[in-house]
């Protein structure tokens, strides 16, 4: 009888989710500490994501929000969170599930995750996450794109 391999890409990417998750609650318990601030790009084409007609016309495959100054009603779930958005002074709500996540960046401490998805030979889609941080401030504010340590996790896979 052959034995299934161990999925180590899918349990780092949904212990990763689950470490998204706990901040973002930490988050709607007491408001952003600090400078901290988040980029979150996301597939808008994803199962379960919600979103106004006009945003989804913008952004057809992938969108980048922004929590930091102006957010509202923040919820998480296991599997997804909801936030409201000020677009254009046009509040919007937005569930976002942490599949649908391929981004997760706080440039004040130069912390970032990105989740990949590789088609594979197999019949289900292989998940890879990169895990970023930089060690230098440079007073940027927009997303790291490169720098820093980068472990990638297919490294390992046979």
């Amino acid at each position: 009888m052959a034995r299934a391999g161990l999925d180590y890409g899918g349990m780092m990417r949904q212990a990763l989710q689950g470490m998204i998750a706990d901040v973002l609650r930490l988050v709607k318990r007491d408001g952003l500490p600090g400078d901290h601030h988040f980029f979150i790009t996301f597939d808008t084409r994803e199962d379960g994501v919600e979103m106004a007609a006009w945003l989804r016309d913008r952004y057809p495959e992938e969108m980048t929000i922004v929590i930091q100054h102006w957010y509202d009603n923040l919820t998480v779930a296991d599997d997804h969170f909801t936030v409201t958005l000020n677009f254009g002074n046009a509040p919007e709500p937005l569930r976002i599930p942490f599949d649908a996540m391929r981004t997760f960046v706080d440039p004040s401490v130069e912390f970032g995750l990105r989740f990949e998805t590789q088609d594979g030979d197999d019949e289900d889609e292989d998940e890879d996450a990169e895990y970023h941080l930089d060690a230098e401030d440079d007073g940027d504010d927009t997303p790291p794109s490169g720098g820093g340590e980068v472990v990638r996790l297919d490294r390992w896979r046979k």
